[in-house]
């Protein structure tokens, strides 16, 4: 029996089988209440997942800077409230504030001679751990110990060996025939000695940080350099170096965030009942200028207006740090 298909058009084609045609979907209008469920899930439910971020990060991130970015306009009291506006009066009061200035290149200062050893220290100190060294184990948990280390510990130690009369670094400088240093009233000194603190204790985590990254380069990238005769210095940093240049970024970027908002160290520092950054404000900080403006003072409109003065701040150099270490990933052949 010839069996018939039947064609668009009402012709019929001997053995030749009707085409399967896929159904049409239906309208929108027309769907049943579990296929627009599964419809919004598909859509939408990626983003209901990673929500709790964003919510959380508005809640404790934007909302917080965007207050007090509002409060820095007014005139507002810690103990009386919010008062009238007043605009730029605070950034302007602020400004003009004789202990401004001299704090914000306290800052700075702190931040270079803390910040950028740090990261030395720590890329070094990652290449040793990357090595076949004995003991490798207790070595990368013993650089994480000073990290957990409270600040007030940290404080208790460092004066120790920093005090101005009885602290052993003096004694060690006055038995070699030095005149010993005062290193609570000279401003470098006090610099010194509390980046001294910072390295101390961040070091250690950043070199875990880069650690990880070193472990993460491909293994057959060096056996490739050494076959072409690069010793181990070339193997560093025409390999190893630009390809742990996103980490080196976000390092620098967190430790530019922390070295400008440093606030415990040089507090703890001050032996003085005031805990002021010394007599002359020599060693100490913007986000001690907060503290005595909103706390002190009492007057959290100027410690609002310096809180956001030091965040801008802190986006120039973290942009600043940020283009440094891009143009010297391509200078080493690491533009990726």
């Amino acid at each position: 029996m010839t069996r018939l298909a039947t064609v668009r058009g009402g012709d019929t084609t001997p053995g030749v089988s009707p085409p399967s045609a896929t159904p049409p979907a239906p309208a929108p209008d027309r769907l049943t209440w579990r296929q627009r469920l599964s419809h919004w899930d598909v859509r939408w439910s990626p983003y209901l997942y990673i929500s709790p971020f964003f919510v959380l990060f508005a809640l404790i991130g934007l909302f917080p800077l965007g207050y007090t970015a509002w409060i820095s306009l007014h005139d507002w009291s810690l103990l009386g409230g919010k008062g009238e506006f007043v605009g730029l009066e605070n950034y302007r009061e602020v400004l003009d504030n004789p202990y401004f200035v001299k704090q914000t290149v306290n800052t700075l200062s702190i931040f270079v001679l803390s910040s950028g050893p740090q990261i030395v220290i720590a890329v070094v100190l990652a290449a040793l751990l990357d090595t076949q060294l004995r003991g490798r184990t207790w070595w990368r948990m013993s650089i994480l110990l000073p990290f957990v280390v409270s600040p007030v510990a940290v404080a208790i130690i460092f004066g120790s060996l920093f005090g101005d009369r009885y602290g052993l670094l003096n004694e060690i400088i006055t038995w070699v025939g030095f005149e010993p240093v005062q290193w609570h009233t000279d401003r470098f000194a006090s610099h010194v000695a509390i980046a001294t603190m910072v390295n101390w204790r961040w070091t250690g985590y950043n070199a875990l940080i880069f650690l990880a990254a070193m472990q993460a380069v491909p293994r057959d990238l060096y056996e490739s350099a050494e076959l072409d005769g690069a010793g181990k210095v070339r193997q560093f940093l025409s390999v190893t170096l630009p390809m742990i240049r996103p980490t080196m970024i976000f390092v620098v970027i967190t430790s530019t965030i922390g070295g400008l908002q440093i606030f415990a160290e040089p507090r703890l520092f001050d032996d003085t009942a005031a805990h002021n950054g010394g007599a002359d404000r020599q060693f100490g900080t913007i986000t001690m200028l907060v503290y005595d403006f909103g706390w002190q003072l009492r007057d959290l409109g100027r410690a609002s207006a310096t809180a956001w003065m030091l965040f801008l701040l802190i986006c120039v150099f973290a942009v600043l740090n940020y283009l440094a270490i891009r143009r010297l990933g391509r200078l080493g052949g690491g533009d990726r």
